[in-house]
């Protein structure tokens, strides 16, 4: 193996857990991975110099094509990068002729690098449009669109469902009375309103407005359905023995990927007492857990890098059973 560096102090963007997914994955020469979340592409780097190997990665952030192209010219016949949605991993890598690959490692949510931008209306830190699409050169609904159209119920549904908010009416409420007198445009705009909404409860480090921003963004790119195509299309491109490797950072998002791992892995319920011995139909364990818990992010790496903080990490292994349209 070749020698990994990390070094998260010098690198504004630190990709979470680095040394963690290396060792799930287990990068190896000769074998091929695909990173379904490139951003700044710190994952990527890791595993090219992990092993002679090669990599796909995939975003649908105009942005990231620029940044793959650097990465491209350094590990040269080794990276490929595929613009579009990691939930569409399937039809990317037959589109380049590739089948299936020995890793696939996903790190969800939003990057550090887009909440650093402020006209990508992800973040309230910083006054921006109210946008929130990760590909922002794309059609498709906004933040501002959500906000500023949806009847209150649907909206404080909403705002439950994907941010886990329990003051979501209180919220929705103050949206719509705000709205009609005034659309919101800007995120410090909408931040303001969700705060007079939330009461800040000491025992809360987040900002009141953290939970609805949340469930606007995920909302706005479908990130619990892509989530839930890629998991899918999980079984068809890895190779037996390939590593899914997945770094999720709420609830939502870990509860989907156990889930999903759980279930493939041939975890059943008990079988009933009524139904005859024989007469039960199990599926084929898809997958092996390596481990039932969820491996947290090391106290080092919370004090450097305050995102890992939420960061839950899941490791499954595709094993050889067949399922219809896998050899």
């Amino acid at each position: 193996m070749m020698q990994v560096s990390v070094c998260r102090e010098q690198s504004p963007h630190a990709p979470v857990m680095l040394p963690e997914v290396l060792e799930a994955l287990c990068p190896q020469e000769g074998e091929v991975y695909v990173d379904g979340t490139f951003g700044a592409g710190g994952y990527t780097r890791g595993i090219l110099n992990s092993a002679d190997c090669k990599v796909y990665a995939i975003d649908r952030d105009p942005g990231a094509k620029e940044r793959g192209a650097k990465i491209e010219e350094e590990y040269k016949g080794r990276f490929t990068f595929m613009r579009g949605c990691f939930g569409d991993v399937a039809a990317l890598l037959e589109k380049e002729g590739r089948g299936q690959v020995d890793g696939f490692v996903l790190d969800l949510g939003v990057s550090s690098m887009q909440l650093d931008e402020a006209d990508r209306g992800f973040s309230f830190r910083f006054d921006g449009p109210l946008d929130m699409r990760m590909d922002s050169a794309g059609d498709g609904e906004t933040a501002a669109d959500i906000v500023n159209t949806y009847e209150e119920g649907p909206l404080a549904d909403l705002i439950y469902r994907y941010g886990e908010e329990r003051c979501s009416r209180r919220v929705a409420k103050k949206i719509v009375a705000r709205r009609a007198v005034q659309k919101f445009k800007t995120t410090l705009d909408l931040a303001d309103v969700i705060r007079e909404a939330v009461p800040r409860s000491p025992k809360d480090k987040n900002d009141p407005a953290t939970r609805t921003f949340q469930a606007l963004r995920i909302a706005v790119n479908d990130e619990l359905g892509e989530l839930e195509r890629a998991l899918e299309a999980s079984i068809h491109i890895l190779k037996p023995g390939g590593r899914l490797v997945v770094v999720s950072f709420h609830s939502l998002e870990d509860g989907l990927v156990k889930s999903f791992m759980r279930e493939k892995s041939g975890a059943a319920p008990a079988a009933s007492r009524h139904m005859p011995m024989g007469a039960q139909s199990f599926a084929p364990a898809l997958f092996e857990q390596k481990m039932r818990r969820a491996v947290k992010p090391s106290d080092g790496e919370v004090r450097i890098n305050a995102r890992a903080r939420s960061a839950r990490l899941r490791v499954a292994v595709r094993t050889n059973a067949s399922v219809k349209g896998v050899a």
